[in-house]
């Protein structure tokens, strides 16, 4: 069986190959897939709120810390 590993060596690189294509195209397709999914979602009605509140939540952190410089500390008692 070990004489004859040699003869497999082209085809064995030959099918790493096309495997390596099939991957590459199949994530190539995930992605597309992925980025029409995100497109759909931005445009869909949820997609719009989450992205209003998503605005609403920066624009409050912004506001959080306008007035004097707190100090917080957190205790622990053991």
């Amino acid at each position: 069986m070990g004489c004859f590993a040699c003869f497999d060596g082209g085809n064995k690189q030959q099918r790493k190959e096309q495997e390596k294509l099939a991957s590459a195209e199949a994530r190539a397709r995930a992605a597309e897939a992925a980025q029409k999914r995100q497109e759909q979602f931005e445009n869909s009605a949820a997609g719009r709120a989450a992205r209003a509140q998503m605005q609403g939540m920066a624009k409050q952190s912004a506001n959080t810390n306008k007035g004097e410089a707190v100090l917080k500390v957190l205790l622990f008692f053991f």
